[in-house]
């Protein structure tokens, strides 16, 4: 029997070239958009073009390089717009909203819903859970299908890891938490990442634990 699965559309958007992913069931036409970090336009183009209602704007993590769109989408869309309550805290009303401003960026908006581990967000006939995956930012997660894809934002690359240095970031929490979090998933997940870093688009589990350097050198 052929393997039903979520259709996938990778849209680079945004000064820093995010990974912004639409994700949706090609029966129902639900879906999500995650990592909305720019260019408002073409993502609600694309959503139009393949005919979506889109359930939930999610953000991996709080940087506004991967929200900042988020606003834009929510008035357009009627979607409810969903961030982890650790980043939310941090990045919209706390100490680290003020690293995007100096960058350049607005104000993060506000989430209309947070949430923790384990959480999800259905549309259609799937559903994405969150894994906090905290270390690039507090409340840094990945968003995991349950079976095949896996959605790492900033916190796994091809062959690579996210940064640590930022406000709020722990190298060796982010490690930690790829290490027990991450590579315990089947080897055949599909790794999407928060940016196009390395050698491929994408990649997966079995691959990283292999071929990324950083992980061979923390394990």
């Amino acid at each position: 029997m052929e393997e039903y699965l979520p259709q996938v559309e990778t849209l680079v958007v945004g000064p820093l070239a995010v990974c912004c992913y639409v994700v949706y069931d090609p029966e129902s036409r639900e879906g999500v958009v995650i990592d909305p970090g720019g260019d408002p336009e073409k993502i609600l183009s694309r959503v139009a073009e393949l005919g979506l209602k889109i359930k939930w704007i999610l953000g991996t993590h709080g940087h506004a390089d991967h929200v900042s769109a988020a606003g834009d989408l929510r008035r357009s869309l009627s979607a409810p717009y969903a961030l982890h309550r650790a980043d939310e805290d941090f990045f919209t009303r706390g100490e680290g909203a003020s690293i995007f401003l100096s960058w350049g960026f607005p104000p993060n908006p506000p989430a209309d819903e947070t949430f923790e581990e384990g959480a999800s967000f259905s549309f259609g006939r799937f559903s994405l859970s969150v894994i906090h995956t905290p270390g690039h930012s507090p409340g840094s997660v990945c968003f995991y299908d349950g079976g095949k894809l896996l959605f790492t934002g900033d916190t796994l690359f091809v062959g690579a890891v996210g940064r640590g240095d930022l406000p709020g970031g722990d190298y060796f929490q982010m490690m930690r938490s790829i290490r027990e979090k991450l590579l315990v998933l089947p080897e055949e997940t599909v790794v999407l990442p928060g940016h196009d870093y390395g050698s491929r688009p994408t990649s997966t589990i079995g691959r990283e634990k292999r071929e990324n350097p950083f992980i061979q050198e923390f394990l």
